[in-house]
């Protein structure tokens, strides 16, 4: 089985030297919430996450759930642990006090959603569903749907999913055929087939609340006629209690790659009795306050497993002999891997990308609180579109790279990494399903270039690299060469920019083929944005922990000099264009 020790030092770090945002600060709610109550906060997750939910991911490789007369069934030690998780109040983290929650910001729960995700992802899908669906509630359901419903998904006793997928449509929603006929009583009855469900069954709380997209019978067709509707498993009475079961019924478990301790469902709707959420034929308004932070945590989910893969990495590095490097003292014949300089090439990849996505995920975490909280509608507005911008950037970057650096571990390990003994091959198979779902990673490019860059609020990404620049006003010498290093890149995103933007008005395949490049471009300079934040502390502290801020420094070289070179490559390769491609007959 993987080891895993909570990386809470570096996480301290960021919260403690890193929490320097002025909009930030200045929303009231958060002041009380300090260090030391952070850090009691990460320990005792660090102690659920290690000693609990760590051993169920092979549990639940070895042993998938299985839909059995009915009910669908969750792997060994899954039911103990969900119930210790909610006996500590794990769900309830960030959620609203008003309703049971203990009002953590996102610059706190992102950090339990990494280690969650290390642990096991399939263990965390369960709850995080429940999270998006809980914020999607608060956001748009009416006061009585909030009363009834929230606080027992707040206590993890009720959980919740997002129904979109059907047979007929992924992505293209404006396809799907789920109906919905109002009755007399205001409520609606649902008709159809939902794929690919997360946690769309299971048996491990009281209720299932589902919140499903579908068609009123006299809504049009398109996206312009879909609703949402909150459709529980168990109908509820007017004073919260459980009633009779209502239309919804499994009628499989997916076989999977990975993640296999996690239920993905077909679901059978038949007559199942739902209310709307919000206004009428404005479904996907309401569902995409669930899926935008959704896509934010899939995000981390591709942190989290890199994290540990790692880790994993680094200690069978130190512990596996084999061959002789230049400089060897060995006297058997033999040096450590870790002393071979591929292998250590490999492991500053791993860490400096893990390093620089976390606190890129720190500061994305700040803008998002501020977009949801600060008192200037302004100041919220501009927080908002920086969300929305890097939203595609954090969830395909995280998530690709998290290929790259799980491949690597299992190279790393050689022979050994693929086969099941050592769960690295597991960490691979569960991470292959994070470039997939919540909008496959080329339709987030996609949703970057030609809705992200510029929307009605202007030129997004312009605002953006000035603010990056900005940041790049540093006089420590020490620090200068990165700054240049950053400015220089900067220079070649600016030029993709401006070509880019040329080519959405006067050739969308060009545009289109260069998306996925675009955006990798910009999640180079983003990390590396992030990473500079970090050496700034790090130049400026170095006397009160030499050990610590050297490490970083000398990270943070790493990812300068072998990292974010990669983006000009994406720019050269995005600039010949699409008509080969377009043109090519293939036979």
């Amino acid at each position: 089985m993987p080891i895993y020790n909570a990386p809470i030092e570096d996480m301290m770090f960021l919260f403690d030297k890193l929490r320097n945002n002025k909009n930030y600060n200045e929303i009231e709610k958060y002041k009380e919430v300090n260090s030391e109550l952070v850090k009691n906060i990460l320990d005792e997750a660090a102690k659920i996450n290690q000693n609990i939910i760590l051993p169920l991911a092979k549990s639940g490789d070895e042993n998938p759930t299985i839909l059995e007369n009915g009910v669908v069934r969750t792997p060994p030690g899954y039911k103990e642990a969900y119930t210790k998780f909610i006996e500590d109040g794990w769900t309830s983290l960030s959620c609203d006090p008003k309703y049971g929650g203990q009002g953590m910001p996102k610059t706190v729960s992102a950090f339990f959603d990494e280690m969650l995700s290390s642990a096991s992802l399939s263990f965390k899908l369960y709850s995080e569903l429940s999270i998006g669906a809980y914020n999607c509630i608060h956001h748009h359901g009416t006061e009585e749907i909030k009363k009834k419903y929230l606080p027992k998904m707040v206590e993890g006793k009720w959980s919740g999913t997002m129904c979109l997928t059907e047979p007929v449509c992924g992505t293209d929603l404006g396809l799907l055929k789920t109906k919905a006929e109002e009755q007399s009583d205001g409520t609606f009855k649902l008709n159809g087939q939902k794929i690919f469900i997360t946690s769309g069954d299971h048996d491990l709380t009281e209720n299932i609340i589902h919140l499903v997209i579908a068609r009123a019978t006299d809504s049009p067709k398109g996206t312009k006629g879909i609703s949402l509707f909150l459709v529980p498993k168990f109908k509820v009475n007017d004073d919260g209690s459980i009633g009779s079961r209502n239309g919804i019924s499994t009628g499989s478990i997916e076989s999977k790659m990975g993640i296999k301790g996690s239920a993905t469902c077909v679901l059978n709707f038949d007559d199942a009795v739902g209310y709307m959420i919000g206004p009428k034929n404005k479904g996907l308004h309401a569902m995409f306050t669930m899926m935008n932070l959704e896509r934010i945590v899939v995000g981390i989910q591709g942190l989290g497993i890199s994290e540990i893969a790692y880790q994993n990495s680094v200690s069978y590095a130190k512990e596996r002999k084999q061959g002789k490097t230049n400089n060897s003292k060995s006297t058997n014949g033999a040096d450590y891997i870790i002393d071979h300089a591929d292998i250590r090439k490999s492991l500053l990849n791993m860490k400096s990308i893990i390093e620089g996505e976390r606190a890129l995920c720190f500061w994305l975490s700040q803008q998002t609180e501020v977009s949801l909280n600060h008192n200037d509608e302004k100041v919220r507005q501009e927080a908002a579109d920086f969300v929305s911008l890097m939203t595609p950037v954090v969830k395909t970057m995280f998530t690709d790279l998290g290929m790259e650096i799980t491949s690597d571990a299992m190279q790393v390990y050689g022979g050994y990494g693929y086969t099941k003994d050592q769960g690295i091959e597991q960490l691979y198979r569960d991470n292959r399903i994070t470039p997939i779902y919540e909008g496959t990673n080329s339709v987030q490019a996609a949703d970057l270039v030609f809705r992200k860059l510029v929307n009605k609020n202007g030129d997004i990404i312009d605002k953006y690299l000035n603010m990056i620049q900005n940041d790049c006003n540093i006089k420590d010498e020490k620090i200068k060469p990165f700054v240049e290093d950053l400015n220089a890149h900067i220079e070649i995103l600016n030029n993709f920019t401006t070509w880019i933007k040329e080519k959405i008005q006067n050739s969308k395949d060009d545009a289109s083929a260069a998306c996925n490049d675009y955006l990798k471009s910009l999640g180079f300079v983003s990390i590396a944005h992030a990473w500079l934040k970090v050496l700034e502390v790090s130049f400026k502290n170095y006397d009160s922990n030499q050990a610590f801020y050297e490490d970083k420094i000398q990270t943070a070289k790493f990812y300068f000099k072998r990292v974010l070179p990669r983006m000009e490559n994406h720019f050269k390769t995005a600039a010949t264009g699409s008509e080969y491609i377009m043109n090519f007959n293939f036979k």
